[in-house]
Order: structure tokens, then C-alpha cells, then sequence
């Protein structure tokens, strides 16, 4: 018996979904028989890159309940919807990034909270300039959430948890030494001085949970390995840095939130030189994190903004600001790398998309065929100059806008010296370097 041959279509090739959709066409995707595809894709490609700035709506909203500034925050290493934050008049709070409001609040210090760190095993360590290690209990149901007090010799500035799998008793504070604790014990395990200098910041390596790495306020970085008496290496840059990060997906990588309005990336396996640097902030940086996906890392600067670099960019993706936002001093992405927190002066934390066109919601699958193609259009003719000049514009207040033009006009004047001393003076007189060289003044062991 011969098999017939009947026709057959798909509904959902010529069928709406919903009521405000258009009817879907049949199109022909042969390569040969359109001449003027790529003419047609362009222009697709420059609708959909005007449509995203259109639709950037990064804001999500504000979490609101400090009184004074907020100094630090942390999210949770485990916990997606949690996020600690302290303030300059000593309390820290819990918050629910689901419901955008405070699940636990605590008077912790007299004064400002300098550090503040979160384990997996929901325990918390403050550290304040009244001189203090405070150890507490995060869960919100808890009757006496204070574990333990440490007395310190002086003022504390930073402090941060090993994750270590298993195990949440081990933590680093910075002051005027670094010190390395057990929450069983009230004398430190190991401390360790380079100098006579505070240290800023301190930071663990979240994959090599034995290396730590401090920024100094004598314009160095110190690394550490924990299960040594000594320090490993010093590096010393041209201006102090404030904020430190380790990337977590490549153990190797740190990243340094300089004074000098400049973020640097190195490689401990090369300190002579800066791996990458990001440039755009008009003032001091605060405070930087990297992504969990370690392809992305956000900063915070004393020039009222927040900025998101990509891996290995030395130009900002996106550049966040508000009216009413002042100075920032601290910022951290969400665990789903989907959202940013950042904590400013004026006591609010703002929550931000990373992406800021991003649709929030469920998507129906024709949506996400479309906002599919989109990309792949924008990312084919992503080198074409009107492409490129919407993708890269953004609207800037005006005073960053006159410092960053001012800014330009120092760097384009020092290379010009630089190029008029190279061109009078005998050959190899003056030491040729790369701008990645001269960020690194001196490297010792």
C-alpha cells in the first residue's frame, strides 16, 4: 500500500498568541533568493539598537531605613533575596531584596561600622571604629542575635569570611595590622604588619580561600597565604586604593578601586604591571565587585555615579546616576549577577538592573525569539559607526560631563610632553613605558 501525501501546518506558524500581536508572516530564508538582506538587517539592527536605549530603564527602587550613611554592604554568599548593610551611625540591617524591606535591624557599634561580612552558615562579623569585633546571629527569629565581643587595640576599618566549604569560623580584619581569627577564640590565629600604615580593605580570595589581600593607606597591596607567618608579596601603586575584589571565576585576577579615579586589574602571577585598566569616573573610587559570573564588575565612585566595566574593557558599559544620589561608598551585585545594590551618602540603598533594558517578567516564546534576534543583530553590526554611537551614548550630569572633558585635556597634554621629550632628547635617554607599566611603582617580596 502506497503512502499518501497530505499538506499539514503548524498553528502557531500563521496563528496569533494574543490579541495585541500582529499576524505572523511567512518569510523565505534562502540565502539566494533576498539580494537585500543585509541592507535589511542594518536597518533592523539600527531600530533595535535605538529601542534599547528607548526602553533602558535601569532603577528598580530604593531600599529606605538608614539615618545616615551607608558605610557597607554585603550580600549573602547563599541566599539570593538577602543583603546586609551598616551605616555610619552604627546599625546594620537585614534586608529582603523580594519585598525591598528590613527583616532585622541592629545597633551594633557607637559610631561608624567599618566592615561587615557574611558567612554561609547565616553568621555575621562587624567590625567599627569604637574598636570593636562584633560577632551575631543573622537569623531574624533569633532572641539574642550577639555571639561574641573582641576588644581591638585600635580603630577597625574592614573584615571579611573565608568561605571555606563546611565551615564559617574563620575571618581577616584590618586596622592598623592584619590579623587572621577563630570565632572560638579571642586572640587571633595570626598577625601580620609591612610598615607602620592602616590598612583600608581587606578581602579573601573566594576560590583559594587561603589568600587574602589587603590595600594599604601608604599606596600599596598586600597578599597574604594564611598558613604563612609572613606576607607574600607587596605591590605599590602611584595613589592609595580603597576598595579591593577577588574575581571569582579566575583566582588569579583582583581588582583595585584607586584614588586616582582609575580601577586596576592585576594578575598575581605578574605584578610588574596592570592586567587592566578601567577608566571613566571623574573622582575618587570607592568601592568595586565583581560579578559571581566574574565577566562583569561594578564600581562606586565619589562622583555621585555607579559604573559597570566588562572583563578585560577599559571603558564603562553603563554609567548609573540620579538626582538625588550623593557620593557612593559602596556597592555588590546580586547572587543571580541579574541586579547591583549600591549604598550612598545620603542613606538609601538603590537597587539597579545590570542590564537596563532588560524585560522583567515571563516572557512568552515569541518575546524571547525577538529580544533573541535583537541581540544577534546588534552584535553583528556592532562595528558599524551608527551602531556603535547609540550603543555607546549616554546622558551624563553636567558637572561629570565638564570634568570629563577637562580630564581629556590633562591626558591629551601629558602625552603631548611626553612626545615632544622622546623627540629632543638623545636616542634611549628616555625609558619608553606603557601606561600598564607606570601604574606600578615598586613590587616587593
Amino acid at each position: 500500500m502506497e503512502d499518501i501525501k497530505i499538506l499539514s501546518r503548524n498553528p502557531s506558524h500563521y496563528k496569533r498568541e494574543t490579541k495585541t500581536e500582529l499576524h505572523p508572516v511567512h518569510r523565505n530564508i534562502s540565502k539566494n533568493s533576498n539580494p537585500l538582506e543585509t541592507v535589511r538587517e542594518y536597518q533592523r539592527a539600527l531600530n533595535a539598537q535605538k529601542l534599547e536605549r528607548v526602553m533602558a530603564k535601569p532603577f528598580v527602587g530604593a531600599l529606605e531605613g538608614h539615618t545616615d550613611g551607608v558605610s557597607i554592604i554585603a550580600r549573602h554568599p547563599s541566599k539570593l533575596n538577602v543583603l546586609w548593610s551598616g551605616s555610619q551611625d552604627g546599625q546594620i540591617r537585614k534586608w529582603s531584596l523580594t519585598s525591598r524591606k528590613t527583616t532585622k535591624k541592629i545597633q551594633a557599634h557607637d559610631g561608624w561600622v567599618r566592615g561587615l561580612a557574611v558567612s554561609k552558615t547565616d553568621k555575621i562579623v562587624t567590625v567599627g571604629v569604637d574598636k570593636q569585633i562584633k560577632l551575631w546571629d543573622g537569623d531574624e527569629f533569633s532572641d539574642s542575635p550577639e555571639i561574641a565581643t573582641i576588644i581591638g587595640k585600635s580603630p577597625f576599618t574592614s573584615c571579611d569570611f573565608a568561605l571555606i566549604k563546611d565551615e564559617s569560623s574563620k575571618f581577616i580584619t584590618s586596622s592598623s595590622v592584619v590579623e587572621y581569627w577563630d570565632s572560638t577564640r579571642s586572640d587571633p590565629i595570626r598577625r601580620w604588619q609591612w610598615g607602620h600604615d592602616s590598612y583600608n580593605r581587606v578581602k579573601f580570595n573566594p576560590v583559594e580561600t587561603d589568600l587574602a589581600c589587603t590595600t594599604v593607606s601608604d599606596k600599596s597591596v598586600v597578599l597574604y597565604d594564611v598558613r604563612a607567618d609572613e606576607p607574600m608579596k607587596k605591590l605599590k601603586l602611584d595613589m592609595q586604593s580603597n576598595g579591593i575584589s577577588w574575581n571569582p571565576q579566575q583566582a588569579m585576577l583582583f581588582t583595585v578601586a584607586n584614588e586616582d579615579n582609575n580601577l586596576y586589574t592585576f594578575d598575581i602571577r605578574n605584578l610588574g604591571s596592570a592586567f587592566a585598566i578601567h577608566v571613566d569616573h571623574t573622582d575618587a573610587v570607592l568601592d568595586v565587585d565583581w560579578s559571581p559570573t566574574g565577566r562583569e564588575l561594578v564600581s562606586a565612585s565619589y562622583d555621585r555615579t555607579v559604573r559597570i566595566f566588562q572583563q578585560g574593557k577599559n571603558r564603562s558599559r553603563e554609567c548609573y546616576h540620579i538626582k538625588r544620589m550623593q557620593r557612593v561608598f559602596s556597592c555588590a551585585f546580586s547572587g543571580d549577577a541579574q541586579y547591583l545594590m549600591c549604598g550612598s551618602d545620603e542613606g538609601n540603598i538603590r537597587l539597579w538592573k545590570t542590564v537596563a533594558w532588560a524585560k522583567t517578567g515571563v516572557l512568552n516564546f515569541r518575546q524571547k525569539q525577538s529580544l533573541q534576534y535583537s541581540e544577534a543583530l546588534k552584535k553583528k553590526f556592532a562595528h558599524h559607526n551608527d551602531v556603535r554611537r547609540i550603543a555607546r551614548h549616554r546622558h551624563l550630569p553636567k558637572t561629570i560631563y565638564k570634568e570629563r572633558m577637562k580630564m581629556q585635556t590633562m591626558i591629551s597634554s601629558r602625552k603631548r610632553k611626553e612626545r615632544n621629550l622622546q623627540a629632543h632628547s638623545k636616542p634611549g635617554a628616555v625609558e619608553i613605558k606603557s601606561i600598564a607599566e607606570r601604574v606600578v611603582e615598586e613590587t616587593m617580596e
